[in-house]
């Protein structure tokens, strides 16, 4: 909203200070007590008094409507921009000032920047590529070395791109982003950076050989694009073309192919998708034992339309369901993942399971006449990528991620004429794993494994010749040895068992004194993992506090089912999850309300949002960063209308019936008692709108709710562009728990 309008609508309403000012005059003029407040947000019993109603209604009739928070969501605008900064202002001004900030910021630093932070590298030609930032090069060096320099340990790296010379040439604050290589040879890349952070990139085409950028090569303008090769002197893109070229959820609709040698413009059109769809995605999988390139047209989050490039040139859609996903390829065979049971003839794929066909003879009938079962995980485990690859193809060997009972398995898996035969790797039990990289002209594979208290260790493996090679190890990051991690179950509301894990000091006293944060996502099939946190651990645990990571349902912990269960009017079951793991937790003994904070990012900086407004009681702090918190406009804002699928259409009345119970905008109440929520965002953020932060803490703000809020200015849905960024805020959000939560001892 601009500046004009939005005094057109101030010219309705009352100035924010005077309204704050007014609403407290009123309701003591009234005689609105706040003991109502109290018992309703702890559940007690009592009858209501209908003249304390009827004041309520007058107070709600003098509150400023939702509308007038609209000029927030104007993310560059110069009133909103004021408003930013002012709020800014109070946040550091405070928080910052607390002694033990300092120490905070530069324990972070310390870690974040620390020169034997283990060097993870993606295999690429014969070669280890890697991104490094520290205290010298904040934006970073993308540099590599060689396989058996990489095994050392010590390798000698060689600088293929220093991001923060490149900056300072072109007075740009580039972010370094995505690497699109052209495989096999790996000779070139499409190489995008990004403003300050934001989804929105430019791509350019990078000689690898040469270490430069190809003059008059493939270059992309600013815009939220998705491409892959053809071949070296071919390319297909998905960017914005222009007027009517995005789809509702602000992605590309239209897939070009440009070739070499040609202006942009004059890319031919392959494909098109209706604009209320999500977007089209093209990518290629470049082989030598066979080649796939692909558009999926995406409908919604969670379904796809897969259509393959024949041998002419054109695409045609492959009879498979719309909701498997593309995976890999690997010796001719398309590989995909089932989100829902697949039956075909007599035989039944089972949801979460990867299945794969041959290419060439569908290229050759039009049919597939085949399907093989890779691997079933079966009812309690997944195949995830939340920490790494769930599967990475090597030249004979595809490696597989499987999540079972929230801990990790790999397995190595060939294939033949008679399918696929596979076997576990041997990494350990009880550990988390992430493929971090293959590369299809080897069977190497780097893995990492780690726990909540065991740092990180990285290791090349190839089962192929039976090596594995230990590479390098995290030193530890925090004090673990007086630190116990448990594994328990929360009964949810409608019975259901939520496995969550607590991390605590082993001579804790369970007098419910305990400073406990727990964190949650419970959304889009992503599962949340106990991994070694180190900031976490330095900032929080060390320093005598709980951690406490829910898997409620939503999430990917345990398949498709598990995903399933939490979507559209099935929400609120991840709220009740969230809430039957806290309520475990205190009754345990181990901590209290007065010391239980929450925390979230995203979809779930929504959960933090809606459990500090549905249940409050439960807690005395919550970190709600870059949440979703609008839940009647979500869909309007950036990237929003792709995520319907997930929460459903607030335009379909049926639908807003029910997300409104739980909108956190939506459910604040002025005369309600909720803990004093932080929260954060970017203004780079073109994935969640800042809108959504901005808006509730304007409204807690109208209502002389307490609050902190900070915006950093770059970093897009990461919520910072470099090191220094992350390290201030972090400071921030756990002196703020310490201050909440009496987490005082110190280091």
């Amino acid at each position: 909203m601009h500046a004009a309008a939005r005094r057109d609508v101030e010219s309705v309403q009352l100035s924010g200070i005077v309204k704050v000012k007014l609403i407290t005059v009123i309701m003591a003029i009234l005689g609105i007590t706040i003991s109502w407040s109290v018992w309703r947000s702890r559940g007690e019993d009592k009858t209501i008094d209908l003249s304390e109603v009827k004041q309520d209604e007058k107070i709600q009739s003098t509150l400023p409507s939702d509308q007038s928070f609209l000029w927030l969501e104007e993310i560059e605008g110069d009133d909103a921009l004021e408003w930013v900064k002012g709020q800014n202002a109070k946040t550091l001004d405070e928080l910052t000032q607390d002694p033990r900030y300092a120490t905070y910021r530069a324990e972070a630093e310390a870690i974040l920047t620390a020169p034997d932070r283990i060097a993870v590298g993606r295999l690429k030609g014969g070669a280890v590529y890697n991104f490094w930032q520290d205290k010298t090069h904040v934006r970073g060096l993308w540099r590599r070395t060689s396989i058996d320099d990489y095994k050392s340990g010590t390798p000698e790296w060689e600088t293929v791109l220093d991001v923060d010379k490149l900056a300072a040439k072109e007075d740009k604050n580039w972010v370094f982003g995505r690497m699109i290589y052209l495989e096999p040879g790996n000779t070139k890349c499409m190489l995008s950076l990004s403003p300050g952070g934001s989804d929105a990139a430019i791509y350019r085409e990078f000689d690898m050989v040469k270490k430069k950028f190809v003059e008059d090569g493939f270059n992309l303008p600013l815009a939220k694009s998705s491409l892959a090769w053809v071949d070296e002197n071919t390319l297909l893109v998905a960017t914005d073309w222009g007027e009517g070229s995005l789809t509702t959820s602000g992605y590309a609709r239209i897939v070009k192919r440009w070739r070499r040698g040609t202006s942009l413009k004059s890319a031919e059109t392959v494909l098109e998708i209706d604009s209320q769809e999500m977007m089209a995605v093209p990518r290629s999988i470049l082989r030598e034992d066979g080649n796939g390139v692909f558009i999926s047209e995406r409908r919604d989050f969670f379904s796809t339309r897969l259509l393959v490039m024949a041998p002419g040139g054109a695409f045609i859609k492959l009879p498979i369901p719309e909701s498997a996903e593309l995976s890999r390829m690997f010796k001719g065979q398309v590989i995909i993942q089932l989100k829902d049971d697949w039956e075909r003839d007599a035989a039944i794929f089972k949801a979460g399971s990867l299945v794969s066909f041959p290419l060439r003879s569908f290229f050759e009938t039009g049919k597939i006449f085949r399907v093989d079962l890779v691997i079933d995980p079966g009812e309690n485990a997944t195949i995830t990528e939340s920490l790494g690859n769930a599967v990475a193809s090597g030249k004979s060997v595809v490696y597989i991620h499987v999540l079972e009972n929230v801990t990790s398995r790999v397995y190595a898996y060939t294939y033949d004429d008679n399918g696929w035969q596979g076997q576990p790797v041997a990494l350990g039990e009880n550990i988390i794993a992430s493929i971090s990289s293959a590369d299809s002209g080897s069977d190497d594979v780097l893995v990492t494994i780690e726990d909540a208290l065991t740092p990180d260790r990285l290791s090349l493996l190839n089962v192929k010749e039976g090596k594995r090679v230990d590479i390098q190890s995290l030193a530890a990051q925090f004090d673990a040895s007086n630190l116990v991690i448990e594994k328990a179950k929360a009964v949810s509301k409608d019975g259901t068992r939520i496995p969550y894990f607590v991390i605590r000091q082993k001579d804790a006293a369970f007098d419910g004194t305990a400073p406990t944060l727990i964190y949650g996502y419970g959304g889009f099939d992503i599962a949340i993992l106990p991994n070694y946190n180190a900031l976490v651990g330095k900032l929080w645990l060390e320093k005598g506090g709980v951690y406490v990571i829910a898997n409620i349902r939503g999430g990917g912990e345990f398949g498709p089912k598990w995903h399933q269960a939490a979507l559209l009017k099935h929400r609120q079951r991840a709220f009740d999850d969230f809430a039957a793991v806290t309520e475990a937790v205190q009754k345990s003994g181990l901590t209290s309300p007065a010391r239980t904070g929450i925390t979230g990012r995203s979809n779930g900086g929504l959960l933090v949002g809606v459990m500090a407004t549905q249940r409050p009681e439960l807690y005395n702090a919550a970190v709600c960063g870059v949440p979703l918190l609008d839940m009647r406009r979500y869909d309007k804002l950036l990237a929003g209308a792709s995520w319907t699928a997930e929460y459903g259409d607030p335009d379909d009345p049926n639908m807003w019936a029910y997300l409104k119970t739980y909108s956190p905008f939506h459910n604040v109440r002025p005369d309600g008692i909720y803990p004093q929520i932080y929260f954060f965002t970017s203004t780079k953020d073109d994935r969640v709108h800042p809108g959504h932060a901005r808006k509730m803490a304007a409204k807690f703000e109208a209502y002389g709710l307490p609050y902190y809020y900070y915006e950093n200015m770059e970093g897009g849905h990461a919520g910072a562009a470099n090191l220094n960024q992350t390290a201030t805020m972090r400071a921030l959000e756990f002196v703020y728990l310490a201050r909440k939560l009496g987490n005082d001892v110190q280091s």
